[in-house]
């Protein structure tokens, strides 16, 4: 046998069963920050929380051309938001600093050398053409991939590859024999021997590949704990491969556990794709999800508490999750479910803090002041009552309180709010105006005393027909918080001016289709 390639020992220890939990999020920074990957890291954190382990927080940036800082703090915004916190990695050190792949080339470098050194990792010089033509020639798949060819390469064979400028990338030698491993969430899994090829771990210019410094951050960090996306299932043979190699030469202690989490799925039942607007987590955040709901619904994505609760806390979550629990079947992101898990925990929150989530709704909708004044302050203090038990999504909060905000000028008519008006539209709107303006006690119950016996009373309308001319016409919406509430914090000016000017438009619309 050649020098440059030896088979790697089989026997590596498991993970001790005193160990303490680690586990690790390892994203690359580019695009947004997609709701399968931060499922992933929540599944992680609540392991490591479920277990008093640790959690480890690193960035796998080698690829210049797709990485880029603004993604990285888009990931760190999207973590920190949610309130899954790490306990080694960027933004807070540890004792396996750096976190960033890009900063770690020394210590690669190193376990490249050793890898060498021992012959598990050999020079390979055929080129795509080359592998693809010896498939062709001896009637098999040209699709296949990598044949081994260059493993037991003598020295002047490659003498010879180097004298054509040939520059070599280094794959690592696949054992002869099948690769076995529980998984975690998915039981006993298989690959037979030579189902994966010898891969490459070192390109041509000295550069690692992910497939080998993914692995070898996880043995030098001890992880305990793989736990990633089901996609990443076929690479698992040739990490065990690694680690066998890497545990040879000192630099891992031991076999970590593999867990792999199930698709997220979008409509269609198709795997959930960045493209797919769903899958953009701040957009949802944009709508006005809370995080409490948000990592309800997300946990929910392969995992349950019970066969019949949806609901639970991020305290629940962390007491109850086990890795070994999670379902292997693909999960379904289904935003209505999503939407109505967010309503409950919106309802959850205290008044006060409710409250104050809604100002940044608020501020980016153009209705108050940054930062707030006190009249606003006033008002959404009065308002955000009637809302909570109302709304789904603190944005939707934002839509329905806008006209206690706006001026009286601003208020426009929705379409649709017209429909199921009054024949004698003008008449109620005159009949209700007048009562409000008579009105000294401008308080909920004078409101309502006064309307109720204009137009209930007087004009023997029904309720809704009786007060819908009056909330379209202070809001422009068809549905609005409670109506004698709303008059109360509007204000006697506001609203009579609001009336009268309603009252105008609809008299200029029948004149124009008279």
């Amino acid at each position: 046998m050649s020098q440059n390639s030896r088979p790697i020992p089989a026997d590596i220890p498991a993970v001790p069963a005193d160990a303490d939990v680690r586990v690790r999020f390892c994203p690359s920074p580019t695009g947004t920050p997609h709701v399968g990957l931060i499922r992933t890291a929540l599944f992680n954190w609540g392991w490591a929380r479920h277990t008093g382990g640790k959690m480890i927080f690193r960035i796998e940036d080698t690829d210049a051309k797709r990485d880029s800082e603004e993604s990285y703090l888009q990931l760190l915004d999207a973590l920190r938001w949610l309130g899954i916190d790490w306990d080694e990695g960027v933004e807070v050190g540890g004792p396996h600093e750096p976190y960033r792949q890009s900063q770690r080339a020394g210590i690669y470098q190193d376990v490249i050398s050793k890898l060498r050194e021992a012959g598990y990792i050999y020079e390979s010089f055929s080129t795509p053409e080359e592998v693809e033509a010896r498939h062709r020639a001896a009637d098999r798949d040209p699709k296949l991939g990598y044949d081994n060819f260059d493993r037991d390469l003598t020295d002047d064979q490659r003498a010879a590859y180097r004298a054509e400028g040939r520059e070599p990338v280094l794959r690592l030698r696949m054992p002869d024999d099948d690769i076995t491993f529980t998984d975690t969430v998915r039981g006993e899994i298989t690959f037979k021997a030579g189902s994966v090829p010898d891969f490459v771990v070192v390109r041509a210019d000295g550069s690692p590949l992910y497939t080998l410094v993914n692995p070898v951050d996880d043995a030098l960090m001890e992880i305990t704990h793989v736990l990633r996306g089901e996609d990443l299932l076929s690479s698992t043979p040739r990490q065990i491969a690694l680690y066998r190699a890497l545990h040879a030469v000192g630099v891992a202690r031991y076999m970590p556990e593999f867990g792999h989490l199930p698709y997220v799925m979008g409509q269609g039942n198709k795997k959930l794709s960045k493209r797919d607007p769903e899958s953009n987590l701040f957009l949802h955040r944009e709508k006005g999800f809370i995080p409490e709901g948000l990592i309800n619904y997300l946990a929910l994505l392969g995992w349950s508490l019970s066969a019949d609760e949806d609901i639970f806390t991020r305290e629940q979550f962390i007491e109850n999750f086990d890795i070994h629990d999670v379902l292997a079947n693909p999960a379904r992101f289904d935003e209505k479910k999503a939407t109505a898990i967010n309503s409950t925990h919106v309802r959850l929150l205290d008044g006060d803090d409710f409250r104050q989530r809604l100002v940044p709704y608020l501020h980016d909708a153009g209705l108050i002041a940054d930062p707030i004044t006190d009249d606003e302050q006033r008002i959404l203090t009065a308002a955000a009552p009637l809302v909570q038990e109302r709304v789904h999504l603190l944005g939707e909060g934002a839509e329905m309180l806008a006209f206690l905000f706006r001026d009286d000028a601003e208020i426009e008519t929705e379409q649709g709010a017209l429909k199921g008006m009054p024949a004698n539209l003008q008449e109620a709107l005159t009949v209700a105006t007048e009562a409000l303006a008579g009105l000294e006690d401008w308080t909920i119950e004078g409101i309502e005393a006064a309307l109720r016996t204009a137009l209930i009373e007087g004009l023997e309308l029904k309720p809704r027909q009786a007060f819908g001319p009056v909330r379209t016409a202070v809001s422009g919406r068809k549905v609005s918080p409670p109506l004698f509430e709303s008059l109360e914090i509007l204000g006697k000016e506001s609203t009579l001016a609001r009336l009268q000017r309603f009252a105008q438009e609809q008299a200029d619309a029948a004149a124009a289709t008279a």
